[in-house]
């Protein structure tokens, strides 16, 4: 019997029959063919590689191909470019993976502090990335080194780009106290490098983790070979700075336009049919451009805080977790370890570390970073040492019969400022827009190479239903649907009038520029008005510090400071959103 197959090779190896074809025609084999024959079995042998090479040369094909339509995607002669390929995001530098899941917000022990501020609710959380510690010292120097090599503080048009970077370092001053060592070296002495940075008010932080997404999507950018590699040291100034929504949006203007960085990368060029040259630029779709950083929401802050991984038992926890670390105490009760503290935190009035020779936790300010063990997320110091800024504008309740998937309160949806022709409008040197703060610190709201940003307005809302204006941070707190009100104090012989104020109605210091020399007037409001200190300026932030005793490392208290303020107990870390899976598939769990 004699079998003729004809093989139709073409340079991509793939071949004019299907798989299942193959899979017949080797059954029709197996029933006619004598075993005992070395030539034929030699012969099976081939016909099974073959029939292999062809169903997993078509399963790769597949991807390539869009299922609607059977048009090729990424045709190297041009048309629609996308990353098939794309397999799992990869785990941001520095940061640890956080499965997410749903859990209970809010306290779980007594309130002898009488705030009433977190009341339990059940919250579900997406998968996410947070820092494995604290943003540390020698982190920020890097940040400053890099604001003062771009925009050199001895350049009039610059000067407070730096300076308004810059932690305050007088935090640690104290009146009846000497504090002097920690106010000059604490932030720059190399002993302190892996100390979590403090003097960082929350704006600070928020503009800290801007500037590391810009820099980790400039480095993938490199490695991909998109942008000239090593750009960030040789050809970067403040006319020519990278920023990632500015490389999206309209890439011939990063680096200033500077064609030979944003074309020099090893990357070979594709062209198409008439060999113009094609996908010069990165986006979206290829894959490359990480998520950027943020801070953490508070709800998000909580859930990895607690790392209730430890005490789920299939598809319920086992219990509830006061601290990060299983148990109720804050003394460690294994048998390698048994009576050490477990978190950096002042252990009673005058003691902040213990006796001299045997220390409760090693430390009377901050500690090093990763100084104690981690909890079941491999999160470091999420009980103790500083506490940490979160996103959230701070209110006395968490609005969860609202929402209850993802929470936040603080959004202020913004969007692309344009100019006349159309085009994106992007930050020149010479429109650098500084506010001054309440407490008279200057900082710049935008920096060259950025996006001007407008806020939202009728024509992104127009009859949506999820948000109806730009600024949210005080929604369902205040409007006129929900608001509480309260009902005005008149002297004798007045009309009493029912007028009314929203419930946080609290005016900052007041802030007002001399005309004759544009210094600062230095004022405070002194009007009857004020009614609470919790207003729109004012953030949550979470965690004990090592100058709060074991009450406040908690993972559910809640606390609050003005966003432009800072202290020498509250440092910050950085989280980025998860794209994709919920799971890592490395760790995926049955369903």
């Amino acid at each position: 019997m004699h079998i003729f197959l004809n093989f139709q090779a073409k340079k991509s190896c793939q071949f004019t029959f299907n798989s299942y074809i193959a899979k017949l025609n080797l059954m029709s084999l197996l029933k006619h063919m004598d075993m005992k024959n070395v030539s034929n079995l030699k012969f099976l042998i081939a016909f099974t590689l073959c029939a292999s090479i062809v169903s997993c040369k078509r399963s790769s094909n597949s991807g390539n191909v869009d299922s609607a339509t059977g048009w090729k995607i990424n045709d190297k002669n041009g048309g629609f470019q996308y990353n098939t390929n794309f397999k799992e995001q990869e785990t941001p530098p520095g940061t640890a993976f956080i499965e997410g899941g749903t859990f209970t917000m809010g306290k779980v022990q007594d309130d002898p502090m009488h705030d009433w501020n977190n009341t339990p609710n059940q919250q579900h959380i997406q998968s996410f990335y947070m820092d494995e510690s604290e943003v540390t010292n020698i982190n920020y120097l890097y940040y400053l080194h890099y604001l003062k090599s771009v925009y050199p503080p001895d350049d009039p048009n610059y000067a407070l780009i730096y300076k308004g970077a810059l932690p305050d370092t007088l935090v640690w001053r104290n009146r009846l106290g000497y504090n002097e060592m920690m106010t000059e070296n604490y932030l720059r002495h190399p002993g302190y490098a892996n100390y979590p940075v403090v003097g960082v008010s929350w704006i600070q932080a928020v503009e800290y983790a801007n500037w590391r997404s810009n820099r980790v999507a400039e480095m993938s950018l490199q490695e991909a070979g998109y942008i000239k590699r090593d750009a960030h040291l040789t050809d970067l100034n403040a006319e020519s700075t990278f920023d990632v929504d500015t490389y999206i949006n309209a890439p011939t203007q990063t680096y200033g336009g500077n064609s030979e960085v944003l074309e020099g990368g090893r990357r070979r060029q594709q062209t198409d049919a008439e060999g113009n040259p094609i996908n010069v630029y990165a986006n979206r779709e290829s894959g490359l451009i990480p998520v950027k950083y943020r801070l953490p929401t508070e709800a998000e802050w909580e859930y990895a805080a607690l790392g209730m991984s430890e005490i789920r038992s299939y598809n319920v926890y086992r219990g509830r977790k006061k601290y990060p670390w299983d148990g109720q105490y804050t003394r460690s009760g294994k048998r390698v370890n048994r009576g050490d503290q477990l978190a950096n935190f002042k252990q009673g009035k005058g003691d902040y570390g213990g006796i001299a020779g045997w220390s409760d936790d090693g430390a009377d300010i901050t500690a090093e970073v990763k100084s104690y063990q981690p909890n079941d997320y491999g999160l470091y110091d999420m009980a103790g040492n500083v506490a940490e800024w979160v996103a959230d504008v701070y209110r006395p309740i968490v609005d969860d019969e609202f929402n209850d998937f993802n929470y936040y309160r603080g959004n202020v949806y913004t969007k692309n400022a344009l100019n006349e022709d159309g085009t994106v409008k992007v930050v020149t040197v010479d429109e650098i827009v500084y506010d001054t703060l309440s407490n008279g610190k200057i900082i710049a709201r935008n920096l060259p190479g950025e996006i001007a940003k407008i806020p939202v307005d009728d024509q992104d809302t127009y009859l949506r239903t999820q948000f109806d204006k730009s600024d949210n941070r005080n929604f369902r707190d205040g409007d006129k649907r929900s608001s509480r009100y309260y009902r005005e104090n008149f002297d004798e012989g007045e009309d009493r009038v029912d007028v009314t104020r929203k419930m946080y109605n609290s005016p900052k210091h007041r802030v007002e520029m001399d005309s004759t020399d544009g210094n600062m007037i230095r004022g405070y409001d002194k009007s009857n008005n004020r009614t609470s200190l919790i207003n729109d300026e004012v953030r949550v932030f979470k965690g004990g510090s090592w100058r709060d005793r074991a009450y406040w490392i908690d993972p559910a208290q809640r606390r609050y400071f003005p966003q432009d303020m800072a202290t020498d107990y509250i440092g910050f870390r950085c989280a980025v959103s998860r794209v994709g899976s919920k799971s890592v598939k490395s760790q995926k769990r049955r369903n």
